[in-house]
């Protein structure tokens, strides 16, 4: 009796092990692409070597190839190979919508990239809103993807997490929760030169885990930066750094017009989470007025999401004093300029540019190299210890300074701002978002105090 319960004992526990192991399922069987099928362009998808060959060819837009099945939680794996020149990538949790810009693929990619650039296994969101985690945000990465050889990438998306790695190195590390459920898919992007023609990316490899992901998922560590696209939301992640929201993507809290003693009543509107300075001809600060936060800041790191449209000027002020200038025009502070450097005509007057993007305003000019989607947010950053001031475009330092030094009271005599006393030394100042008579929207505001 007692060896047939010890019989029945292994049985159970045997079927419990057998049900609670992870199980991976193949995509691609290296013979054919039955279960595949081709969306939106004409480039041509074979077998090869018991990989899938996307083949370049001009005059086509981007090319999926679509896994006719929906994933919602998964744990994928696949090799891949790229010819130099070219740009791929890997759609996951995608889709594609008759009433969406007519069946256009969107949704999450983890990039194929072997320029120079090195974004490879980066998370850009296809058709949507561009970048989600270029590898500015993780420049150690770079260095995982090999150049005209097999590259492993893994991709982890369970719940509102979605990670990456190249190599076996970590790459991305996103939240969001835009989209829950999609497709998997292959890309052959776009080309637009003679020379792409014939060039290839492959595939093999490829499986994808959906049960138990508790046993393969990889533990999760604070080893690189996550990024939290879920809009005006500070993660736990960000809330243990010390951050918080200075915009509630909602009300007028903490803020109020730079010339006044509450929120301008008209000029500025919050929508779907995102602030907009609304358009009045290009006057500066004549329609709603710059608003500022009403808690004035020393040492800090602000962040803050921006979108300009067609020849548009505004700017993120800081160490603003609102008791200078009570007349007409802008409150007084330092300046990280937003401009259209094609379209708005102060990008060529002061002096070798320094009122374009990104610059500190009529003072330090940013390069010309500048990393800016203007179809897309962009982020500006700027970081202040002491003295010592940065600015950060898309991850990208674009400006640094010392301010109370004598080089920069040469360079305060120099501009339009000699006229104001001890410009830009004050210890702390409210921070600014500029009415410049230009629709600019603004989201993901947060700052750290340091």
């Amino acid at each position: 009796m007692k060896k047939c319960n010890l019989l029945l004992f292994a049985l159970l526990l045997s079927t419990f092990t057998l049900f609670s192991q992870a199980k991976w399922e193949t995509l691609f069987n290296g013979k054919d692409l039955n279960g595949w099928k081709v969306l939106n362009g004409t480039a041509e998808y074979e077998i090869k070597d018991d990989a899938i060959v996307g083949n370049s060819k001009l005059k086509t837009p981007n090319t999926f190839l679509v896994y006719d099945k929906m994933y919602s939680d998964f744990i994928l794996e696949l090799e891949f190979k790229v010819d130099d020149g070219l740009n791929s990538g890997i759609q996951f949790r995608s889709n594609s919508f008759k009433d969406f810009k007519d069946g256009r693929v969107h949704g999450y990619q983890c990039e194929i990239d072997p320029s120079p650039r090195a974004w490879s296994a980066g998370i850009y969101d296809e058709g949507r809103r561009g970048w989600l985690y270029p590898m500015e945000k993780n420049p150690k990465s770079k260095t995982a993807f090999k150049a005209n050889q097999w590259n492993k990438v893994r991709i982890e998306a369970i719940g509102n997490s979605l990670r990456t790695w190249l190599n076996g190195m970590p790459c991305a590390n996103v939240l969001d929760n835009m989209t829950a459920t999609g497709f998997i898919a292959l890309q052959v992007h776009q080309i637009e030169k003679d020379e792409q023609v014939g060039k290839t990316v492959q595939w093999r490899k490829i499986r994808i885990c959906t049960q138990n992901l508790d046993k393969v998922k990889t533990p999760y560590k604070k080893e690189i930066y996550q990024a939290n696209c879920i809009d005006n939301t500070v993660s736990d992640e960000e809330k243990s750094a010390g951050w918080q929201l200075l915009w509630d993507g909602k009300t007028t809290n903490g803020w109020r017009g730079a010339k006044l003693t509450t929120f301008p009543t008209g000029g500025w509107k919050m929508e779907n989470g995102i602030l907009k300075v609304l358009n009045s001809n290009g006057g500066e600060s004549t329609n709603g007025g710059d608003i500022v936060s009403v808690q004035k800041y020393k040492n800090f790191e602000l962040s803050v999401d921006f979108k300009i449209t067609d020849g548009a000027n505004s700017g993120i002020k800081y160490f603003v004093d609102t008791e200078l200038n009570k007349g007409e025009g802008s409150s007084i502070g330092c300046e990280f300029q937003i401009l259209d450097d094609q379209k708005h005509p102060d990008a060529k007057l002061g002096v070798k540019g320094n009122r374009t993007l990104g610059s500190l305003y009529d003072l330090i000019a940013a390069p010309e190299n500048k990393i800016f989607r203007k179809s897309d947010f962009n982020t500006a950053r700027i970081v202040v210890q002491g003295n010592k001031v940065q600015h950060f475009l898309n991850d990208k330092l674009v400006v640094e300074y010392e301010r109370n030094t004598q080089i920069w009271q040469a360079l305060v005599n120099y501009s339009k701002y000699s006229v104001w006393p001890n410009f830009g030394n004050a210890e702390t100042g409210n921070i600014l978002l500029q009415d410049h008579g230009n629709e600019v929207w603004f989201k993901n505001i947060k700052i750290k105090e340091l």
